[in-house]
């Protein structure tokens, strides 16, 4: 079993920066394949970026170019640095674990195959 803290969230203006991060605890001597997911205010729960544990990353069409993930190993913490903030980048930000020591699925955009999850943290762009 993992637990999964987020942190990092706030408002910003358009066009500014933020870094999230995802401090993972627990079982984690496997390695997981870790995803930030968001959802918007009023809509269904989105795939922002995935990080495998090769250190490999995909990320969502709308946040390619200006968001990046990345993971520090050593502290087990998952980060997502995101410029050139959008309104429509307001969203609740939530972290995601797969399985302990499996590589991400195909279908690494899916949130049902996400076994743990943070509680997230908010994000407002205006």
């Amino acid at each position: 079993h993992v637990q999964l803290v987020e942190s990092g969230g706030g408002s910003v203006q358009a066009g500014g920066s933020l870094r999230l991060s995802c401090a993972a605890s627990g079982d984690i001597s496997g390695g997981y394949c870790m995803a930030w997911f968001r959802q918007p205010p009023g809509k269904e729960r989105e795939a922002v970026a995935v990080y495998d544990r090769d250190g490999s990353s995909s990320y969502g069409d709308s946040v390619k170019g200006r968001f990046t993930v990345s993971k520090d190993n050593a502290k087990s913490i998952l980060y997502l640095q995101m410029n050139i903030l959008k309104p429509d980048d307001t969203a609740m930000y939530y972290c995601a674990a797969y399985r302990n020591g499996y590589i991400c699925p195909i279908e690494w955009n899916n949130s049902d195959l996400y076994w743990y999850w943070g509680r997230g943290t908010q994000v407002t762009v205006s």
